[in-house]
Formats: structure tokens, C-alpha cells, sequence
């Protein structure tokens, strides 16, 4: 029996001692008590939950004789992290079995203050050209006021992506903190999934870690993948280097100003921003795809970062009307890199 499922028989003790019983609204997720690894993301829906009904609770238990109020609140705060800490873990594990069902095997790269996972096919030992796929933010928030405690992506699209690359001399490279445990969480402070998820120690430390995969590999060129913040990764580090041949991105975010903006998100004051880069930028060939309906990247946003740029040589964004922030980027991966000639 594991902690949340001991508070839970002691909460169901609670409700049915108490003189003021306290009956839970059947919208409520039985997940949020039972703890079971239920599909989705169970924590946004925990928290506002515990929001919602949090007096109720309090009152019916405190008002049993037997738990005072602060004892409540700290049951109650064991249950819920219990399932989000336990729906987090099947969901990292889940991610990382979309790689290795694939045949892909993980590294773990030393960069900086960071431990950066990669997955690789294989069968990959020497390639002229690598191209690196890197994720977008993950589960950087539970809900518009709660941060993550682990920005492992529920969807790892960018993993998905590369795992459909038709060139077959592709890795993949995940952000700070996502898909580590233990140990290898040092440097996971939360600011770097939030306010400083492009800051410089990131970038340095993705580069770094992009510099071991090309080692490994051979490899004397790179083409740089990047989805929705992965983009921003992307561009940030093509950049700073000169082996970078081609920048790809998918629902990026290239002008975090204007998303933020946008959006009447706070600003993310810590982290470096890819539009201001735009003078060491162009002469970087890139292509940039942008979903017609996509409502969390909006093509304003690409449209910024685009303006940036002399008249006369713009970077190339195709539009796709019918996509959106998700939808249908990996079904259809290898005829949008086919069409658009890379």
C-alpha cells in the first residue's frame, strides 16, 4: 500500500465517522481517491477540485471530533500529491516507451548544470548530416497559476516526430528536466521550465549536449528540429554555432515577447529571446510550419520573428490550415518535409 492509498482509507474513515458528512459531487474523478493511473492529465484537475470543494471538507472533517482542521488540509495535500506524483511517473514512463518500443535507446547527457535525456536509434553509428529533434515545454503548468513539478510532456510530439523522420539519421534531445529522476534532477529548479526556460545556461547546456550527440555520430553538419518552445531552443542554439546547415520548427516559439503578450501571459523575463537573434540568424536557411487553427502558438507569433528580417530575404514559413498546436503534425511529418524539399 502506498501513502496516497493509506490517507485515502483514513479520509474514508473520516467521511463516514463524521457527524457532518460530506458527500463528493459526482463530477469529481474517482482517480482523485483511488489514485489509479487513469489516461490524462489527473493533476490540473486535482488541484482545481481541491479548490472547489476544499471548505467542504474541511468543515465535515474537521467537525468529526477527530481531525482538526490543519491535520485535514495535510491528508488531503498527501492524497492529491500522491496521485499527481503517481500519474506523473506512468506518464514519464509511457513517453519514454513511445521511443524504445520503436527500437530507439536512451543516453543520458552530462550539460552543465543539467542532465539532458537523448534518444537514438539503434542501428545509427556514422552520419554526415544529424539531424536533432528537440522538444517543445512539456507540462511546464498544471493550470494558469500552478507550476509542474516535472515537465516530463504528456505528449512528447517532437519524439513522435523524429520517430517518423524519413532520413533515418535522427536523435532526439528533451529539454532540462524532462524524463530524469533522482540524482540525475539536479538543476531542476522550476524556473527553467517557466521564467527562464530559454535562458542562456539552458541554451549552453542543450548546445553542449548537441555537441556530444555529433561526436558520437560523426557527424560534421546538423539540421535542428524544434517543437513549440523546442523551436526557440532550436534557433537559439543555431545561433551560436556554425555546423547548423538547416533550422526547422514546428508551432515554434519564436518571439516570446509577442507570445506572452499575445496570450496576457507573464512575460518570461529570464530567458533569451530567438527574435532579437534575427541578425546571426539570417543566413541560416530555416523553415518554419505554423497550424492555421493553432491557438496556443498563433501564426502572430512567427509573423513577428519574420519581420525582423530584411525585405528581401524573410524566412520560409508554410502554413497548414487545418493544424492546430498538435493535430496532425506526426501523421503527416514525412510529406511535409518531402514538400517542402528537405
Amino acid at each position: 500500500m502506498n501513502a496516497s492509498q493509506s490517507v485515502g482509507g483514513m479520509l474514508g474513515q473520516a467521511y463516514s465517522g463524521s457527524r457532518h458528512r460530506v458527500f463528493l459531487p459526482s463530477t469529481v474523478n474517482p482517480a482523485l481517491v483511488a489514485c489509479p493511473r487513469a489516461n490524462g492529465p489527473v493533476a490540473e484537475e486535482a488541484g482545481g477540485w481541491f479548490k472547489r470543494y476544499r471548505t467542504r471538507l474541511i468543515v465535515g472533517l474537521s467537525n468529526s471530533g477527530r481531525w482538526p482542521q490543519v491535520t485535514v488540509l495535510l491528508v488531503i495535500g498527501l492524497l492529491l500529491s500522491g496521485c499527481i506524483g503517481g500519474q506523473l511517473q506512468a506518464q514519464r514512463e509511457a513517453a519514454a516507451d513511445v521511443a524504445i518500443t520503436s527500437g530507439w535507446q536512451r543516453s543520458n547527457l552530462e550539460a552543465g548544470p543539467f542532465v539532458l535525456a537523448s534518444f537514438a536509434p539503434q542501428g545509427l553509428q556514422r552520419t554526415t548530416m544529424l539531424t536533432v529533434y528537440i522538444e517543445g515545454d512539456g507540462l511546464a503548468w498544471l493550470n494558469a497559476s500552478t507550476p509542474s513539478t516535472d515537465p516530463t510532456p504528456l505528449n512528447p510530439l517532437a519524439l513522435r516526430l523524429a520517430l517518423r523522420d524519413p532520413g533515418g539519421a535522427a536523435v532526439y534531445l528533451g529539454r532540462p528536466c524532462q524524463f530524469v529522476t533522482g540524482e540525475q534532477r539536479r538543476g531542476c529548479q522550476r524556473k527553467y521550465w517557466t521564467s527562464h526556460r530559454f535562458a542562456p545556461e539552458v541554451i549552453e547546456a542543450s548546445s553542449s549536449a548537441i555537441e556530444q550527440l555529433k561526436q558520437r555520430y560523426a557527424a560534421e553538419h546538423l539540421v535542428l528540429v524544434g517543437y513549440s518552445g523546442g523551436g526557440a531552443v532550436a534557433a537559439l542554439i543555431a545561433a551560436q554555432r556554425q555546423d547548423v546547415t538547416r533550422l526547422i520548427t514546428v508551432a515554434g516559439n519564436l518571439d516570446h515577447h509577442a507570445w506572452t503578450t499575445g496570450l496576457r501571459l507573464s512575460p518570461l523575463e529570464g530567458s533569451l529571446n530567438p527574435a532579437d537573434a534575427w541578425q546571426r540568424l539570417q543566413y541560416v536557411p530555416q523553415v518554419h510550419f505554423v497550424g492555421g487553427q493553432d491557438r496556443v502558438m498563433s501564426e502572430s507569433v512567427i509573423e513577428s520573428y519574420r519581420a525582423r528580417f530584411a525585405v528581401g530575404s524573410p524566412p520560409v514559413v508554410r502554413r497548414l490550415p487545418g493544424f492546430d498546436h498538435h493535430c496532425c503534425w506526426v501523421e503527416q511529418w514525412p510529406e511535409l518535409l518531402g514538400g517542402a524539399g528537405l
